[in-house]
């Protein structure tokens, strides 16, 4: 039987996924444990979550740096052995850091559970901070910063942000070689007592987690006292950035990075559904309106996106693209074009119809592991976000209409009220 290319193959249209609900439970000390027990495979992931990123630091960086050194040496074990100690193990690990949030996070076999809570528990409760490896850490950071600064999208992206919220807001501010340098070893120890050591957090475990599994955290961590001391510092974006275009000049560079968008929402708002099929429309997959524009037909850039960034508690809207500097000017000129029609001509059905089908497969294809539904089910837990809201995401996209587009387009995405940053030059 031949293949007739000519024929595109059947396909059903998604209209929903099986979400499991995480099961939560008390710690004897009022800690949160949430657990997503699913999966085949006898492996477990770990998260440790502190409400104690840049929001909560009174110096800049000292959240980064808290987090960052808690492996590099507790009491009784250096560095070395606290590597050795997981690896023992098979386990992985990983310190994360962002603006809202701070985790310690590690990948292990279900039977090594206990060995790792308690060696995660010295991390927490006995870390030592030591001076030679608390300088290695400032060296890396110094030359990886170094190095994204030779970057003109790393240059575009952390300038998008500081125009859009401002120097002095956790999402407007980036790290730079001076902070680091003053960064004192008391501010860093400071975050870490007030918000590690002596702060609430979160447990998540994912994966093939056993009942016996749940008494061994409550063992290890439900019997440690913590304070409620760390609220975090009321932010309000201080930029004035309607209208606004800064470059960034780079007269060594042939290419140009573009940065365009403003502040909008997270996924708390009443439009977020309807903004982000319009996004998906504009820039937010490989066949969407600014990459047939400006990269098939123009031939302007290997790529250009639209991007719907939810953050906890502020939200933005970002168009990023690289392209060469000559063609600066027009690539923004096409950006606004493709803008402009979402705003004046009506979504066909067909192009709306596929892109929503697109969005929810692409959806349905994100919940494959148990890790994966767990990175879904924390944004419910840890955003406060109503239960059912994954439960209902694909009806939710399905039910945007062609004039919910429209709408939206001539709402949120009118030019004059985004910010354009240019790194290299025009």
């Amino acid at each position: 039987m031949s293949l007739d290319r000519s024929l595109a193959p059947d396909f059903k249209v998604i209209h929903s996924v099986h979400f499991p609900d995480p099961k939560t439970y008390t710690l004897d000390n009022g800690l949160a444990l949430h657990v997503i027990n699913i999966g085949e495979q006898p492996v477990i992931r770990l998260e440790c979550i502190f409400e104690a990123g840049n929001w909560y630091e009174e110096k800049i960086g000292a959240s980064y740096f808290a987090i960052k050194m808690l492996p590099e040496g507790v009491r009784g074990m250096a560095s070395q052995e606290i590597s050795e100690a997981f690896d023992k193990l098979g386990a992985f690990t990983e310190m994360t850091h962002t603006s809202d949030r701070i985790g310690v996070v590690v990948y292990c076999l279900s039977r090594f559970l206990p060995e790792v809570l308690s060696l995660v528990g010295q991390l927490i409760q006995e870390a030592t901070f030591p001076e030679k490896e608390l300088q290695e850490l400032r060296n890396i950071t110094v030359q990886n910063l170094k190095v994204n600064k030779e970057k003109n999208a790393y240059l575009a992206t952390t300038e998008f942000r500081a125009q859009l919220f401002g120097l002095d807001h956790p999402y407007g501010q980036s790290q730079d070689e001076t902070n680091i340098a003053n960064l004192s070893p008391d501010a860093i120890l400071d975050h870490y007592n007030k918000f590690i050591k002596n702060g609430k957090f979160t447990v998540v475990l994912a994966g093939m987690v056993s009942e016996a599994d749940v008494q061994v955290v409550n063992d290890t961590f439900g019997k440690s006292t913590f304070n409620d001391a760390g609220s975090q510092v009321n932010f309000t974006p201080g930029a004035i950035y309607q209208n606004q275009e800064t470059v960034v000049a780079r007269p060594e560079s042939v290419q140009s990075s573009i940065r365009m968008g403003r502040i909008l929402f997270n996924r708390h708002h009443p439009d977020y559904f309807r903004l982000l099929v319009t996004n998906e429309i504009l820039g937010g997959y490989f066949g969407s309106r600014l990459m047939k524009n400006i990269r098939e037909e123009k031939g302007l850039t290997y790529g250009i996106s639209s991007h719907l960034v939810a953050l906890r508690h502020e939200g933005y809207f970002m168009i990023g693209t690289d392209v060469k500097k000559e063609f600066t000017q027009q690539t923004i000129d096409e950006i606004k074009k493709e803008i402009f029609k979402l705003q004046t001509e009506m979504v066909g059905e067909e192009e709306l119809t596929t892109v929503k089908n697109f969005m929810a497969g692409e959806f349905a294809g994100s919940l494959n592991t148990a890790f994966e539904v767990a990175d879904r089910q924390k944004v419910l837990l840890l955003d406060g976000l109503p239960d059912d809201f994954y439960k209902n995401y694909i009806n939710n996209i399905h039910a945007v209409t062609s004039q919910d587009v429209m709408a939206m387009a001539n709402l949120y995405l009118q030019p004059e009220s985004m910010v354009t940053v240019i790194a290299g030059g025009k």
